[in-house]
This record gives structure tokens, sequence and C-alpha cells, in this order.
């Protein structure tokens, strides 16, 4: 199904409650785009509960302040504004907003989220620069059908790339089992805070952007609770849809497409398409 939709992607479905699992090559790396807004909010939030941070404490974004091209939020502001870390929190975590997130990775840098995700044993994901490195790349610069035919014709059998936040060896990076691992260590009690790990529930929770993974996973009997993310040929999801009978499982779809189109939201039904069966399959057992 992937293969005919133009996609290739790492999927891996966990059940919380058993750690029984169900992928399509969980292990392969890909960059990994918003996904590291994640991170970013726990590590941000770890720092707020030992008092290194005020989570009240206003920061200046917005033209002529911390500004970092994108589509949503605060990077689409025509003037500064004052906002706290923690409406920043919520603005990078709920509407994906760029500006709120370098503004948050400031504050907390790269390397200081990839030695919270190695202190708290959570292994596979890199975080190699801020979000303003993804926007200002090269091939992002060139816009529409041609960034897409240059994103897509310059990876390598080895997920490499000319453009460097597209090689996993050098942009931020992860695999389906990486994500999935951060998942079940928010969800379960685990070494993150519990009141860190609920704080970045409730912000997934709160995710506006609802047009991938979302129409197979919400209901009147499930919550869905995510975080997406996307540069060029690449849509990933994770998240955790909670069923009213108790179960609970962790989702994540990472995918690379072939189609050189901005807009594809064939590819988005598919990538729920997919999760969904593997949820099922799961489920079913």
């Amino acid at each position: 199904m992937l293969d005919e939709g133009g996609l290739r992607g790492s999927f891996l479905v966990r059940d919380l409650r058993t750690g029984e699992e169900i992928g399509i090559d969980p292990d392969d790396e890909y960059t990994t785009a918003s996904l590291v807004k994640i991170p970013l909010a726990a590590a941000t939030l770890d720092r707020i509960r030992r008092g290194e941070l005020d989570g009240a404490a206003r920061l200046t974004v917005g033209p002529g302040a911390r500004h970092s091209p994108g589509p949503t939020g605060t990077s689409r502001f025509r003037h500064p504004a004052d906002i706290a870390v923690d409406d920043l929190l919520h603005l990078t975590m709920t509407v994906s907003d760029n500006t709120a997130g370098d503004a948050l990775f400031e504050l907390t840098p790269p390397a200081m989220v990839a030695a919270f995700l190695e202190e708290h044993g959570l292994r596979g994901i890199s975080v190699r620069h801020t979000l303003r490195h993804l926007t200002e790349s090269p091939v992002q610069a060139l816009g529409g059908h041609l960034a897409h035919v240059l994103a897509i014709e310059g990876t390598t059998a080895g997920r490499g790339h000319p453009v460097p936040e597209l090689d996993v060896t050098r942009g931020s990076s992860g695999s389906a089992r990486a994500f999935v691992d951060l998942l079940a260590a928010l969800w379960r009690p685990s070494r993150i805070d519990p009141w860190v790990a609920g704080r970045v529930r409730e912000l997934m929770g709160d995710n506006v952007l609802r047009q991938r993974l979302a129409p197979d996973f919400t209901s009147d009997l499930t919550t869905w609770s995510s975080k997406t993310g996307t540069m060029l040929n690449l849509r990933h999801e994770v998240g955790v849809v909670e069923h009213a009978d108790g179960r609970v499982y962790a989702v994540a779809a990472l995918t690379e497409s072939r189609v050189a189109a901005v807009r594809q939201p064939g590819a988005e039904a598919l990538m729920a398409q997919v999760a969904r069966a593997l949820r099922d399959e799961i489920r079913s057992r």
C-alpha cells in the first residue's frame, strides 16, 4: 500500500499495557522536523520544575525580535509580542509555531535537550539544531515543486542528503521505535518527572493539526494526543490513542514521499490507514 501510494516509512504501534508491538521498518531513521518539539517541551518543562526557568517570564517574539519563518502562530505575526514561556510552550506544541519553538531553544539549546533525553534513558532521537535551520535550508527556500524534486532526488540509500537538515547523520533525526519509547515514557511511570510528563501529555492533547492520523484515531470513545512533523516530502506524526475500555496504544508514523507535490491529502490518508491497520491488528490479539 505504501509503495503504491509513493511512500516509504517507519511505523510502530505499541500496546502500552502489555508492551506488545507491531511495525514496518520501525528502526529506520528519518530527519524529524517538528517532532523535535516534543523533547524540547519536556526538557524546558523539566527546567521550569527545577526552578531554572520561570514559566511566567515573558520573551519578545515576532518581527524585529526572535523570528523563524513558518505557516502558523507567531511566525506569521507582523509586530513583536511579549509572550510568557508557558504560552510559548502551548504555541510550539499545539500549532507547531516555529518562532515560539526557537524562543524555547534559546532557553534550552539543542545540546541541553539531547542531554535531557540521555539522562532519562531515551536513545535514538538526536537533537542537533534549532527550527530556524529547517526553514532556512537552501532547498526549503526554493519552495514548491522544485524544492520537492531536489529533496526527493538528493536522498541516498543510507538516508544521507546533500542538505544537512535532510541528512540523518547531520540533522535532528529519529525512528518510529525511538519516538514510541519517548511516548511510553510520557504516558507510563518512568524516569521523567510525573508533572513534566503530565504537562507534555496535556499539550499533545491540545494539538490542533489533525489532518493526518487523527481522523482514524478519534471518536467519542477515544482520545488522540499527538505531534506532527513536516518538511518538504517528509510527513510524520506520533501520538497516543486512549480507549474508553482502558487500552492505550503509542503510534508513530514517519514517512517520506516520492511524489513531488506540496499538497498530498492522499498521502495523509494513507499514513493513517496503515497506522490504523497496525493498531487494529494488535488490538485484535
